[in-house]
């Protein structure tokens, strides 16, 4: 869904006046925020401000404090001056493989006990299963009334292919959405990126089990897939739905 950026735009702008910063074209990705290089060394990014999920952004960027996601320089409310991944290409390319390995080393790094200012994500899903209706949700509220998710760890919340950058000799995450939750909630994500990607019941077991070799549990892993498909897949998304329900 495409938002008006015009007074995010703004805000940026003006942020980068006050850091005497001069800004280039906006990245042409970003849908909800609007994001653009400052010099060859930072960025700024502005949330929409009806942007809801990544409230807590800025917050979880403190907390790694460039530990597995881009540091955070600065900020001015939501406007955030931060360090630029180089050379920023983003890990679609990789094979499986190396793509759940590189997934596993970062999420160590990101999650991490936590606990105020951040929210439980639990408080958030009823809403978004009301709102978002798919073929999945019966079968998500079933699950959910039966689920004691958990609240212990800060999570990503968009973790996938695209919002993990090369960086260095190393990766750093982009663009969190971050919440409280158990780490599983993170890998629903995984099991159908990067774009294009035809998701099938055969990649998603061997995904899942690299994180499950990694520490998380199996079967909250797709509890937590079934629940957060049934959400953000779309009712075009037959292969991710097809490969959910099985």
């Amino acid at each position: 869904m495409a938002v008006d950026l015009t007074e995010t735009r703004a805000a940026a702008e003006a942020a980068a006046r006050t850091w005497g910063l001069g800004l280039a074209e906006p990245f042409g990705l970003s849908r909800h925020s609007y994001v653009a290089a400052a010099g060859t060394d930072a960025v700024v990014k502005a949330a929409w401000e009806g942007d809801d999920e990544s409230l807590h952004e800025p917050d979880a960027l403190a907390l790694w404090d460039g530990d597995g996601a881009v540091r955070l320089l600065a900020r001015a409310g939501r406007v955030l001056l931060l360090e630029r991944a180089r050379p920023g290409t983003d890990i679609s390319d990789l094979g499986q493989d190396a793509a759940m390995a590189v997934a596993v080393e970062v999420g160590r790094r990101l999650w991490r006990p936590a606990d105020a200012p951040f929210r439980p994500v639990a408080e958030h899903v009823p809403r978004w299963l009301a709102n978002n209706p798919s073929p999945l949700t019966p079968l998500a509220r079933e699950i959910w009334s039966s689920f004691d998710p958990g609240a212990g760890w800060v999570v990503h919340g968009d973790f996938h292919h695209h919002n993990v950058l090369r960086h260095g000799d190393g990766y750093a995450a982009i663009d969190p959405k971050p919440y409280l939750a158990d780490r599983e909630y993170d890998v629903y994500a995984w099991l159908h990126n990067p774009v294009p990607y035809r998701m099938t019941r055969t990649d998603a077991e061997r995904r899942i089990a690299r994180f499950v070799a990694a520490g998380l549990d199996d079967r909250r892993i797709r509890m937590w897939a079934i629940v957060r498909g049934a959400y953000l897949a779309s009712a075009h998304d037959q292969d991710v739905l097809r490969s959910l329900l099985d």
